[in-house]
C-alpha cells in the first residue's frame, strides 16, 4: 500500500505542476474561462446573478491566484511539505474544478474548461474523467497520509511561490512566454481559417437486414442508406473560425483587406480596460511609420462612440474597425496590443509594456 500510496503522491503532484505551469504561461487564458463560468452561473441562477456578476472584475486576479496555486501544490506533495495540509487543499481543489467541468458537460455550457491552459484542449466529460482519477488518488493520499513524513523543504516551496508569481504576472505584462494560439508570431491567419484536413466519413447502410458500415457510398441500389457519420470533425476543423474585421455602415471586407500588405494593428479589446500608460508611445509610434507602407489600424470590441472618445482624448490620428471581443482578446492577451501582419502572416506581436520602435517593426517585416 505504501508503494500506490507514493505513486499517487508523485502522480497527482505532476499532474498539478504541468497544469499549473501551462495555466501560469497564459494567465488571461484562465481568466477568459472563469469570466465564462461566472456569465453562466448568472444567467442559469438569476438568484445569485450580483454575487457572480460582481467576481467579474477581478477574474485575473483569480486566475493568476488558481494557477499559483496549483503548481505550489503540486511542489508540496513531491517535496513532502506539509502534505496533510496541501492534500486536503487539493481535495477541495479537485473537488471544485470537478464541479465546473461536470457542469460544463452536462449542461454544455462552457465547452473548453481550459484544464490545461490553450496547450492541451480536453473536452468537458474528459476534463470530468481526468479530475475523478485524481479525487481518487488524492483519496489515497488523505486515506494513508501517516506514512509520509513531513520534510523541511519550505525553502523549496517558497521559491515555487515566488516562480509562479513571477511567471503569472510577467505573462500578463509581457505576453504569454510561449504562444500556442493560432494567431502567434510566424501563423498564417488566413490559412488557419481553412480546414485542417479533409473531412472523412462512414457510411451506414442495411441491407437484407442487417446493418452495414462503409467508408464509401455503395453503386448497389440494394443498399439502403441509413445515416453518415463524420470521423474526423475535430481534427479537420479549422483553427479559427471567427475572425472578423468590420466598419459600422460599410460593405467592406476589411477581413480580407486586413491579409493585403503590411498592417500594424492596435488592438485593443475593451476600451474601458485599457491600460494607457503608454498610448502616447503606440501614437509616436504610428507617426514615425507613416509613408513606410504599414497601415496602422485600431481594432476594438467597444462601441463607436467609446472608441472615438478614445482616439480623441489620445490624438490617435489612425482609422478604427470592429471585432469580436472574444477574438480579440485571443489575439491580445495584453490590453493595448501590437500585432503585425505581413500578407496574412504575423511577424510579430508586443504588449504595451514592451513596444517596440520604428526599426524593429519594419526589421520584422523582413
Amino acid at each position: 500500500m505504501k508503494l500506490i500510496a507514493h505513486f499517487s503522491r508523485l502522480f497527482v503532484g505532476i499532474i498539478f505542476i504541468f497544469s499549473g505551469l501551462i495555466k501560469l504561461n497564459d494567465p488571461v487564458g484562465t481568466e477568459i474561462k472563469l469570466e465564462e463560468y461566472f456569465d453562466v452561473f448568472a444567467t442559469d441562477f438569476p438568484f445569485m446573478a450580483g454575487f457572480w456578476e460582481f467576481w467579474i472584475p477581478y477574474a485575473l486576479y483569480i486566475s493568476v491566484f488558481l494557477c499559483a496555486l496549483e503548481l505550489v501544490l503540486g511542489v508540496c506533495l513531491l517535496v513532502q511539505y506539509k502534505l496533510k495540509t496541501a492534500s486536503w487543499i487539493l481535495l477541495a481543489t479537485v473537488i471544485f474544478f470537478g464541479f465546473l467541468t461536470f457542469y460544463s458537460a452536462y449542461f454544455n455550457k462552457v465547452t473548453d474548461c481550459g484544464c490545461f491552459g490553450e496547450t492541451i484542449k480536453l473536452k468537458p466529460w474528459t476534463s470530468f474523467i481526468k479530475d475523478m482519477i485524481l479525487l481518487f488518488f488524492i483519496l489515497i493520499i488523505l486515506w494513508q497520509r501517516k506514512i509520509f513524513a513531513d520534510k523541511k523543504t519550505g525553502i523549496i516551496v517558497g521559491i515555487s511561490v515566488v516562480f509562479s508569481l513571477f511567471l503569472g504576472i510577467y505573462a500578463v505584462k509581457f505576453l504569454p512566454p510561449y504562444d500556442g494560439l493560432p494567431y502567434a508570431v510566424g501563423q498564417d491567419i488566413p490559412k488557419n481559417m481553412k480546414p485542417s484536413a479533409p473531412l472523412q466519413f462512414k457510411y451506414i447502410y442495411e441491407k437484407g437486414g442487417e446493418s452495414l458500415e462503409l467508408d464509401q457510398m455503395p453503386t448497389d441500389t440494394t443498399y439502403h442508406f441509413k445515416e453518415m457519420i463524420t470521423l474526423n470533425q475535430d481534427e479537420a476543423k479549422a483553427k479559427i473560425t471567427d475572425y472578423n474585421i468590420w466598419k459600422d455602415g460599410d460593405s467592406t471586407d476589411y477581413k480580407a483587406e486586413s491579409f493585403v500588405g503590411k498592417k500594424l494593428m492596435v488592438v485593443i479589446p475593451v476600451i474601458k480596460k485599457a491600460n494607457t500608460n503608454h498610448v502616447n508611445e503606440i501614437r509616436e509610434l504610428a507617426k514615425s511609420l507613416e509613408g513606410s507602407g504599414i497601415q496602422v489600424w485600431l481594432i476594438s470590441a467597444s462601441s463607436e462612440e467609446e472608441v472615438n472618445n478614445f482616439r480623441h482624448e489620445f490624438q490617435l490620428a489612425i482609422p478604427n474597425y470592429s471585432a469580436d471581443t472574444k477574438v480579440l482578446k485571443t489575439i491580445a492577451r495584453a490590453n493595448p496590443t501590437l500585432w503585425l501582419l505581413k500578407d496574412g502572416i504575423v511577424k510579430g506581436k508586443w504588449s504595451h509594456n514592451a513596444l517596440p520602435d520604428k526599426n524593429e517593426v519594419i526589421k520584422s517585416l523582413q
